[in-house]
């Protein structure tokens, strides 16, 4: 008999423990609440909000849940009245407003980088964000299953690790791979880890890269963030390049096409006026554009020579003529001769 009072009498205490605990966070619980529950045209009562609060095994009055509620205001979460009866409370702002959160859900689904699962991951995060009604229409953007993604779930991490050794100047090694027909893993090198110095990480055509100098070969080269896999920090310092500082790194990116490593060159080129376009998108707006009175126009700019630069010029047909100079001249005729001699 003695032992069972005594099982009941710390129940009960752990139960009024429970209680205390809640009570003190009493405006935490009636924040989140609200977060959840309201939007600018959605509110609850304050008999709700009354109930919601005592089924945690918190009390609550009226009077001091209108204290709470200015606390909360003065605290700076923008909690307003409803009209109608009884009266409602709702918060009216956020920290991102729906249509902010409906780019980032776009952003998140449309990222090939980004796999299926972190994808889906992420959004549920972004929908809690957005309270119950702003959820809603979040889901109804979600079309992520299906879409080409990412097959690497690593690269998440990946990314945060090389902004970490970059940060703290330290070199990274890694293992590289390629995916064979069945969809395995080919480890380039036979599997040999790569050393390098990591500059800085780009977005290029829906992947993401790592710019980094290799010392073993004194090039600069590009790697896939998603093709790289057990990346490790090194105690050697990274060797800096002034090139991949903040205000040049764009300036990098517009002469490389496809993130293909190549030969930087000055090169000429002529183009269809209504190409102009195309050109702005590619070098940017300060490039000088020479306006011909054929109905063409030319432009010269530093381009890193690759395969897929060339490609890049064969999407405009005969509306594009590589002027000079006449070694990558002849060397994209070759590129183009190779291409006829598969058909």
């Amino acid at each position: 008999m003695r032992s069972s009072r005594a099982r009941c009498f710390a129940r009960e205490k752990r139960c009024a423990l429970a209680k205390s605990q809640n009570q003190k966070a009493k405006l935490l619980y009636l924040m989140k609440y609200l977060l959840e529950k309201t939007d600018e045209t959605h509110g609850v009562s304050a008999a709700q909000i009354m109930d919601h609060l005592e089924s945690l095994g918190i009390s609550c009055e009226r009077k001091s849940l209108y204290n709470d509620l200015d606390t909360l205001r003065d605290f700076g979460l923008d909690v307003i009245k409803l009209g109608g009866r009884p009266t409602l409370y709702a918060v009216a702002s956020r920290e991102f407003e729906l249509a902010e959160l409906k780019l980032l859900v776009d952003v998140v689904q449309s990222s090939r980088f980004i796999t299926e699962k972190k994808s889906l991951s992420l959004i549920r995060k972004l929908e809690n964000l957005a309270g119950r009604h702003g959820a809603r229409q979040l889901q109804r953007q979600v079309f992520v299953r299906n879409r080409i993604k990412s097959m690497n779930e690593s690269i998440y991490y990946n990314v945060d690790k090389l902004h970490e050794a970059i940060t703290f100047d330290k070199q990274i090694s890694f293992r590289y791979f390629d995916y064979s027909i069945t969809k395995e893993k080919l480890y380039r090198r036979d599997g040999a880890r790569y050393q390098v110095s990591p500059c800085a990480l780009t977005w290029d055509d829906e992947n993401y890269y790592l710019i980094a100098h290799e010392a073993a070969s004194g090039l600069v080269k590009h790697y896939r963030v998603d093709k790289m896999t057990d990346i490790r920090t090194e105690a050697q310092p990274r060797e800096k390049n002034d090139e991949f500082d903040g205000s040049r790194l764009a300036e990098y990116a517009g002469k490389v096409f496809g993130m293909f490593a190549g030969e930087e060159r000055t090169v000429r080129l002529r183009f269809v006026n209504h190409l102009a376009g195309a050109v702005i998108d590619r070098f940017g707006r300060d490039v000088i554009i020479n306006s011909k009175d054929d109905g063409s126009f030319t432009v010269t700019a530093n381009v890193v020579v690759s395969p897929q630069f060339y490609g890049w010029l064969c999407g405009f047909g005969d509306e594009v003529q590589l002027l000079w100079p006449e070694d990558v001249r002849e060397d994209f005729k070759g590129y183009v001769k190779k291409l006829l001699e598969k058909y």
